[in-house]
C-alpha cells in the first residue's frame, strides 16, 4: 500500500442507525457469485463485467421508487456482446434486463439477475435525407439527437421532460412522449424503422426489404404465431374496436396490440410491438426516426387560475385555438418550483389551490404565429384568471428568456417536488390519462381521492392530451404507510378505469408499478393476448420478467426502496439521473446520482457491516478521487444539488491534521511556492519529458496517486518571470493574471506574446488600458485549496485575495479582470463562504469580470480584425457554464475566424487544475467524445480561456489549444 493512503473509515457515516429492511444482505458483500463472474468474463472479457458490491449497488437504483440488486452488470460494447449474453442466459436459465439512462419511473431499468448497460458504448446520430430522418443509437440522449438535427430545422417527435438525460432506447422502449407528442408525434407514430436483437439472438432490421424472408428462415415459429394472433384479433370485431378505442388517448399500459392491426407482415408487426415493450421483447440497437419541422417562432403564456378544476376546464379552448402544448401545474408544484433557479420567489406565497396553465403556440412564420396569438387573445378574454402574486402577469410573450424559465419550472416538476418531500420518504410518480373533455372532472375526483387517503399530492401534466402526473411521498420502511399507499392505488386504478375508461399509464409505460392492474384496464381477453405474445417472442422468459406482465396482485409493493437521510446537500436527491450526462466521470467510475446512491446504501447498513466496509473501500477512488469537482451536476440538477461540493467535503474529512497544516503553510507562503513552481517547470524543459514521467510515476506508486501529479508531455514551459509593465493612473480596470498564467507559458510551438502581454496589448489597443498590481505574486483565487478540500488553506488564500483585490480596485471602484475562467468563478463566488465577516463586506463591493466578458463587451466594439483564420473550434469550460459567459468565447472566436464550431459533445474536460495530472484516466474518459468530434476534421485554431483546460484538451486531441485572448491580440495586431 502506498504511503499516506487515506483511511476508508474516515468516510464512514459513523452514526447510530437501525438497519433498513431493504439493505443489501451481508452474504452479498463479495458481489457477483464467483462462477457467474468468471463465466461472463471468459465470454466477454473481464473489463466488460462489473462484479463488486459497489458496482451492483450503484446500478440497483433508477428514477423509480423501486430497488433491485442485480447479480452482475455487463457493459456491452456491440451487438455481438448482447447476443452472447442472451445466448448465455438461455443456456443457463438466467434473466436479462437492459439499462440505458435509468430515468424510467416505474422500475423498468432494474433487474435481479444480469443487468446489461447499453448506454456507455451506444451513442451516435447520423442525420439522413437533409434532416428528414435520423439514425440514432440507443444510448443517445434526446437532447443530443435534437442538437444534431437543429441545424437542419428538424426535431424528434417525442419530447419528454427528462430529454437532457433519457436516451432514445428508453424513449422507444417506453413509447415516452412528453409535452407536445400526444398520440400523433410519439415513437409509435414517428419511428421509420428499427434494428433489434430478439431473445433468441436473431437480428432484425425492419428497413431491409428482405427482412421478412430472413426472419421466416430464422424464426418460422415466431412468424407463424404472429400472423395467427393477427388473424385472431381481426376476427373479433369487438376486440378490434376496443383496441382502437384505447389508443384514442395516450396509453402505454401493456403491449401495443394495435401493432397486429397496423402491420401486415411479421416484421411490420414486430416493429410496432417493440415500441413500448419495455425491453421485454428484445434489444433495440438502432432506431431511424422520421423527424418533424422545428418551428422556431414561439409565443407562450403562464396563466393562473383559482383552482385545479378551473384550469382544467380552460384546456379544450386552447386546444381548439391550435396550442401545441398546454401544460398544467397545481399549487403544490408551483410552490415547490421556487427551489429551481430562475423561478420567481413569490411563487412560494401562492394560495394553496392556485393552478397554472403553460400554453405555447409554435409557428414556421410570422403570419401563422400572429394568427395563433389572435386566437389565444380571444380565449383569454373569456377566462377568469387570477394574479395572486406580482410575477403572475397572465400574458403571452415571445421573450426567449422568460419562456425558458417557464419551461424550466415545468420540466423540474418531479425533481422540484421530490426535493421538497419530507426527508427519508420515497417518491411515487403516477401517470394517467382520461379523455381531454373530462379532464376537469377527473381533477376534482383526484383531489377528493387524495384527501380521503391522507395525501396532498402535487399534480402537473400534459393537459392538452388529458394526461396528468401526480407525486406521492410515503415512508417505504413503515408497513402502515405502505398499506396506505396500496389502498390509494387500488382506489385510484378503479376510479381511472371504471369512471373514466382512462389509461393507467399514459406515457411512463407499465413497469412494476402498474403491472398488477393491467387486466383491470384491458380486461381478461386482451391481457391474455399480451401474455401469449410475450410467450411467443420470448418463450424462455429471459427478458425483463415481471416488468410488464405479473400475476402477483401485490407486485407493485415488492422492492420499494427506503430513502435514508444523507448529508444535507444531497438529501433532496430523488435519483432522477438528470445529472449523469454532464458528469465527467460517468464513463469511468461513478456519477453524481450513483455517489449518492452508494452513500444511502451505507446508511441502510448496520455500522461496520461487511457490505459497508466493501462500499467504503471502493468509494475513495470511485466517488471521491475521480470527481472532477466541477459541479456541473449542480447546473443539470433542477434543484441544484452540488455533488461536487459533497465530494470536496469528503476530501476534507480524509485529510490528516498534518496534511491540513502543510496545505495552510503552502497558502501562507504561496509567493515562494509560485516561484518554485515556475522554476521547476522551466527546469523540466531541460530535463526532458521521459525522465520526468518515470520519476513522477515511481513517486505516485510510493506515495499516493492523489497527491503526486503525473508529468504530462503537454505541460508547457515556464512563463516569463516578470509581468508586463503597466501604469495605474490611466487604467480603466485592474488586470489580475491568474497564478496558472504566471507559472505556465504559451503552448509549445505557439509564438508571440504571453497571455498577460496579450491582454495588456489588446486592452490598450481598444482604448481600455489595464493595470497589473506589483504585488500579485503570492496571491491566488484559492481554488487550489478549495478543490482539494483543504479548509484552512482555503480560508487563508480566500481572505488574502479579497483584501488584496479591494485595495487594488480602490475599494471596488475599478473592475477586476481575471484571465482564467475558473479563477474568475473562484474569486467571484467560491471564496465567499470562507471569508471573515469584514471581508464579505469588502467582497460585496468588488466587480469581478471574466476576461472573456471584458474582451467581448468592452474591447470588441473598439477593435478591427486585421487578419482572420478560416476555422476555429472552441472548448467552453465548466467554469464558463457556471458564469454564464460561454457565448462570449464564441463571440471572440467569431471575431477571429470565418467559421466557428462548438462541439455538440463539448463538456467538462475534468483536468480541474491538476486532477487531470493526478488521474489522467479521468480526463481521457471525460474528453473522449469531444475529442473524436474535434479530430474528425482540421481546424485553423483551437480556442478556450483556461490554461489547464487547454492542456487537458491538448492531451485529448493532440491539437494545440490556446486562449481566445491570444487569438484576439493576433487578429487585431497592426
Amino acid at each position: 500500500m502506498p504511503l499516506l493512503e487515506p483511511n476508508p473509515q474516515a468516510l464512514s457515516p459513523g452514526r447510530k442507525r437501525t438497519p433498513a429492511p431493504d439493505r443489501v444482505p451481508d452474504l452479498q458483500a463479495r458481489g457477483t457469485p464467483r462462477r457467474l463472474r468468471e463465466e461472463l468474463a471468459a465470454l466477454l472479457g473481464p473489463e466488460k463485467v462489473l462484479s463488486g458490491v459497489s458496482d451492483l449497488v450503484r446500478y440497483a437504483s433508477d428514477a423509480s421508487p423501486y430497488r433491485f440488486l442485480p447479480q452482475v452488470v455487463v457493459v456491452a460494447e456491440d451487438v455481438d456482446d448482447v447476443s452472447a449474453v442472451l445466448s448465455y442466459a438461455h443456456g443457463k436459465g438466467r434473466e436479462v434486463v437492459f439499462r440505458a439512462a435509468g430515468t424510467s419511473l416505474n422500475g423498468q431499468a432494474q433487474g435481479e439477475d444480469i443487468l446489461v448497460d447499453v448506454r456507455r458504448h451506444w451513442v451516435g446520430v447520423e442525420v439522413l435525407d437533409g434532416g428528414a430522418r435520423a439514425r440514432i443509437r440507443p444510448g443517445t440522449t434526446v437532447v443530443r439527437a435534437n442538437a444534431a438535427l437543429a441545424p437542419y430545422g428538424r426535431v424528434l417527435g417525442p419530447d419528454p421532460a427528462s430529454a437532457v438525460a433519457c436516451t432514445i432506447g428508453g424513449v422507444v422502449a417506453n413509447n415516452a412522449s412528453g409535452m407536445t407528442a400526444g398520440t400523433t408525434r410519439n415513437s409509435y407514430r414517428t419511428v421509420a424503422s428499427l434494428t433489434f436483437v430478439l431473445p433468441g439472438g436473431t437480428i432484425v432490421d425492419t428497413a431491409d426489404p428482405a427482412a421478412d424472408e430472413a426472419l421466416a428462415r430464422a424464426e418460422p415459429r415466431l412468424c407463424a404465431g404472429l400472423l395467427a394472433l393477427k388473424a385472431e384479433i381481426e376476427a373479433d370485431a369487438e376486440l378490434t374496436d376496443r383496441i382502437r378505442a384505447k389508443y384514442q388517448i395516450k396509453n402505454t399500459n401493456g403491449y401495443r396490440l394495435d401493432a397486429f392491426l397496423d402491420g401486415t407482415t411479421p416484421v411490420e408487426i414486430l416493429r410496432g410491438l417493440m415500441v413500448g415493450s419495455e425491453g421485454t421483447f428484445g434489444f433495440l440497437s438502432e432506431v431511424v426516426f422520421d423527424t418533424l419541422p422545428l418551428d422556431r417562432l414561439v409565443s407562450t403564456a403562464l396563466l393562473f387560475f383559482p383552482s385545479l378544476p378551473a384550469a382544467a376546464a380552460a384546456v379544450p379552448r386552447f386546444n381548439e385555438a391550435g396550442a401545441l402544448a398546454v401544460e398544467l401545474m397545481d399549487g403544490n408544484t408551483l410552490r415547490a418550483s421556487v427551489s429551481v433557479p430562475g423561478v420567481p420567489a413569490d411563487w412560494a406565497e401562492l394560495p394553496k389551490d392556485t393552478t397554472a396553465l403553460l400554453v405555447e403556440f409554435r409557428a414556421p412564420d410570422e403570419a401563422a404565429l400572429g394568427a395563433y396569438e389572435e386566437a389565444a387573445g380571444e380565449v383569454l378574454a373569456g377566462l377568469d384568471l387570477v394574479a395572486p402574486v406580482a410575477s403572475a402577469v397572465n400574458a403571452f410573450t415571445r421573450d426567449a428568456g422568460t419562456i425558458g424559465r417557464y419551461w424550466k419550472a415545468r420540466k423540474a416538476f418531479v425533481t422540484a417536488v421530490g426535493g421538497s418531500r419530507p426527508s427519508g420518504t420515497t417518491l411515487i410518480t403516477e401517470d394517467f390519462a382520461v379523455p381531454p373533455a373530462r379532464l376537469a372532472e377527473a381533477c376534482a375526483e383526484l383531489l377528493d381521492l387524495q384527501a380521503r387517503h391522507g395525501f396532498d399530492a402535487a399534480v402537473a401534466g400534459h393537459a392538452a392530451h388529458g394526461n396528468l402526473h401526480f407525486l406521492l411521498a410515503f415512508d417505504a420502511a413503515d408497513p402502515a404507510d405502505v398499506e396506505r399507499y396500496a389502498s390509494f392505488m387500488d382506489d385510484f386504478c378503479k376510479l381511472t378505469v371504471e369512471r373514466f375508461d382512462g389509461s393507467l399509464k399514459a406515457e411512463h409505460a407499465t413497469g412494476r408499478n402498474i403491472a398488477p392492474f393491467l387486466e383491470l384496464e384491458w380486461g381478461p381477453k386482451a391481457t391474455e393476448l399480451m401474455w401469449r405474445t410475450k410467450e411467443l417472442i420470448d418463450p424462455d422468459g429471459v427478458l425483463a420478467p415481471r416488468i410488464v406482465l405479473d400475476r402477483d396482485p401485490q407486485a407493485h409493493l415488492r422492492g420499494l426502496k427506503t430513502i435514508p437521510s444523507v448529508e444535507r446537500i444531497a438529501d433532496p436527491c430523488i435519483e432522477c439521473g438528470f445529472c449523469e450526462p454532464t458528469c465527467p466521470s460517468h464513463d469511468l467510475t461513478t456519477t453524481p446520482r450513483q455517489r449518492i446512491v452508494l452513500r444511502r446504501e451505507m446508511l441502510r447498513q448496520a455500522d461496520g457491516s461487511p457490505v459497508e466496509q466493501r462500499l467504503l473501500e471502493a468509494y475513495g477512488y470511485d466517488a471521491v478521487d475521480t470527481c472532477a469537482g466541477d459541479s456541473t451536476c449542480k447546473l443539470a440538477c433542477p434543484v441544484g444539488i452540488d455533488t461536487g461540493a459533497l465530494m470536496k467535503e469528503f476530501r476534507r474529512e480524509r485529510h490528516s491534521p498534518r496534511e491540513e497544516r502543510i496545505a495552510a503553510l503552502a497558502a501562507r507562503r504561496f509567493r515562494a511556492v509560485e516561484a518554485s513552481a515556475r522554476l521547476a517547470v522551466g527546469a523540466a524543459d531541460r530535463i526532458g519529458d521521459g525522465l520526468l514521467e518515470r520519476v513522477t510515476g515511481l513517486a505516485r506508486k510510493a506515495v499516493r496517486p492523489d497527491l503526486v501529479p503525473e508529468w504530462l508531455p503537454e505541460i508547457p514551459g515556464a512563463a516569463p518571470r516578470r509581468l508586463p509593465r503597466t501604469h495605474r493612473p490611466a487604467a480603466v480596470a485592474v488586470y489580475y493574471p491568474a497564478c496558472v498564467n504566471r507559472i505556465f507559458g504559451n503552448p509549445d510551438g505557439v509564438p508571440g506574446p504571453s497571455l498577460p502581454e496579450a491582454v495588456v496589448a489588446v486592452s490598450a489597443r481598444a482604448g481600455k488600458p489595464v493595470w497589473i498590481p506589483d504585488d500579485v505574486a503570492g496571491t491566488c483565487c484559492a481554488t487550489i485549496w478549495h478543490s482539494k478540500g483543504y479548509e484552512r488553506g482555503n480560508e487563508v488564500m480566500a481572505n488574502r485575495i479579497v483584501e488584496a483585490a479591494w485595495g487594488w480596485t480602490a475599494g471596488g471602484r475599478l473592475p477586476l479582470v481575471v484571465d482564467a475562467s475558473s479563477c474568475t468563478l473562484g474569486i467571484a463566488h467560491e471564496v465567499v463562504p470562507y471569508l471573515t465577516e469584514d471581508n464579505r463586506a469588502l467582497h460585496a463591493e468588488l466587480t469581478v469580470v471574466d476576461s472573456l466578458v471584458w474582451a467581448a463587451e468592452e474591447l470588441l466594439p473598439r477593435l478591427e480584425a486585421r487578419r482572420t483564420v478560416g476555422s476555429a473550434v472552441v472548448h467552453p469550460t465548466c467554469s464558463m457554464a457556471h458564469l454564464g459567459d460561454a457565448d462570449r468565447l464564441t463571440a471572440l472566436a467569431e471575431f477571429c475566424a470565418e467559421e466557428v464550431v462548438v462541439p455538440v459533445d463539448a463538456g467538462c474536460c475534468a483536468f480541474a487544475g491538476d486532477r487531470g495530472m493526478l488521474h489522467p484516466e479521468l480526463t481521457a474518459s471525460a474528453t473522449a467524445r469531444e475529442a473524436a468530434e474535434v479530430t474528425a476534421r482540421p481546424f485553423d485554431a483551437h480556442l478556450s480561456a483556461n490554461r489547464m483546460c487547454e492542456i487537458g484538451m491538448d492531451r485529448a486531441t493532440g491539437r494545440r489549444y490556446r486562449s481566445a485572448l491570444l487569438a484576439l491580440e493576433e487578429a487585431t495586431r497592426p
